[in-house]
């Protein structure tokens, strides 16, 4: 079973928790999917209108960049850990 690993900024919409489990693995939609059911205001964080990854939302799948390793088509493979990182903007 898949983790999400949820940043303080974003447990809000997550209820409150900083761990996700998760039952769909396979690929990185298949988890964002299940996102969206459970918790539809967490998965609008993280992808747009249109499914894709914010362009400001970085998501690594057992410490790897999905944007480097398939995108949405990442595999999951159960048990691992799907961290997502809002950029920060400051200055």
């Amino acid at each position: 079973m898949p983790t999400v690993l949820v940043p303080g900024v974003l447990r809000a919409e997550a209820g409150g928790s900083r761990e996700l489990q998760v039952e769909d693995g396979g690929t990185l939609a298949a988890v964002l999917d299940e996102l969206k059911e459970r918790w539809p205001r967490l998965e609008r964080r993280i992808r747009d209108e249109n499914g894709t990854l914010r362009r400001y939302v970085n998501v690594y799948v057992d410490g790897e960049d999905c944007r480097r390793s398939g995108g949405l088509d990442t595999p999951v493979p159960a048990g691992a850990e799907i961290q997502v990182l809002p950029s920060v903007a400051g200055g």
